[in-house]
């Protein structure tokens, strides 16, 4: 039974859903958590733990669950839509009925969708625009150097919204009282696109930590990597400048080096000589950078781009040994380095 309004809806049981729901109810937000498995229900309602995920992490009360998902989203019309990325479009097909006028969905899922390329917030809109005249829900994205871990115990952190600028405000009301401060930020695209793209160069970040590669090796792989972020996000429409913000250099300074970085993780196993296939298999985490580093080449050879670090890793997750990889990057042409 709900007796208090609901302030906004988490979609998503992960790390970052847990974590955005308990933010927001420490910043004084009434906070409904959509379960989509019967025993993270169970769990959550027994406990107030999840299962799996964030053991230290026990949610309030003021944090209501359910597993219905009619029940959570006509509960209220702010919505943080915050499922693995491969997973979002079946998230908002169901989704799809309960979509209505005044509805204000947050993306908070950082990656790129293998089939089509498109971004999360691409995916909601042709989920939720098919019909001339329907329903247009305002779709607005979170992303930036936000460690579910760190945040989940109190830290302070930063992040960059993309939405439309009195919504902003609503959001900074809702998920912006406790220890995340959030940033306006116009540039939807760049804020997507930092956020997915970075998790590309944290795997590499990981691969050449684990291979002794050097600190040198490292902040070189960093900065032409952000280049050749950069490079592809402002083909897509994005802001350059964007990429220099929360959600690209500071969401890669977090991914790149911390501990609690899945990507960074995945990336050092690789760099040990772990199979991709076996490193995947072993564990119960979503690593998004996988994923969207094949989305990354497709992407960069439909618009004629040279993306090297991408194709290196895109060899590596096929077997090529990572000196091989880097005997390749380092005999390349070359190049003017402001070059776009």
């Amino acid at each position: 039974m709900i007796n208090e309004p609901i302030d906004l809806v988490v979609f998503g049981t992960g790390n970052w859903g847990l974590t955005l729901a308990d933010i927001a109810s420490r910043s004084g937000s009434r906070v409904m958590l959509y379960c989509r498995r019967p025993e993270v229900y169970k769990a959550i309602s027994q406990t107030r733990r999840h299962p799996e995920f964030l053991p230290d992490l026990v949610l309030s009360p003021s944090v209501v669950v359910t597993s219905e998902i009619e029940t959570a989203a006509l509960a209220s019309p702010y919505w943080v839509v915050v499922p693995p990325s491969q997973h979002l479009r079946e998230l908002a097909v169901r989704l799809a009925p309960w979509v209505r006028p005044g509805i204000h969905a947050l993306s908070a899922t950082k990656g790129l969708e293998a089939d089509t390329h498109h971004s999360m917030s691409q995916i909601l809109e042709s989920e939720w625009h098919p019909i001339e005249g329907a329903a247009v829900p305002e779709i607005g994205v979170l992303s930036g150097p936000n460690l579910a871990y760190e945040l989940s115990h109190g830290l302070p952190a930063a992040t960059a919204v993309s939405c439309q600028r009195p919504t902003f405000d609503q959001w900074a009301e809702r998920l912006g009282r406790a220890n995340l401060r959030l940033y306006f930020q116009p540039d939807r695209i760049g804020t997507e696109l930092g956020g997915a793209l970075k998790n590309v160069l944290a795997i590499a970040v990981g691969i050449a930590q684990a291979t002794g590669l050097g600190e040198s090796a490292k902040a070189a792989l960093i900065t032409r990597g952000l280049h050749e972020m950069g490079r592809l996000a402002v083909r897509m429409g994005a802001n350059l400048t964007t990429l220099a913000g929360l959600s690209g250099l500071g969401d890669m300074v977090a991914t790149a080096s911390s501990p609690h970085s899945r990507n960074l993780w995945c990336g050092r196993q690789l760099g040990l000589g772990r199979p991709l296939d076996s490193i995947l298999s072993g564990t119960h985490m979503v690593v998004e950078g996988i994923p969207t580093t094949y989305v990354a080449q497709d992407l960069g050879r439909k618009f004629d781009l040279a993306t090297p670090i991408t194709d290196a890793l895109v060899d590596v997750f096929h077997g090529t040994a990572v000196s091989d990889a880097l005997t390749q990057l380092m005999g390349r042409a070359f190049v003017d380095e402001s070059d776009l």
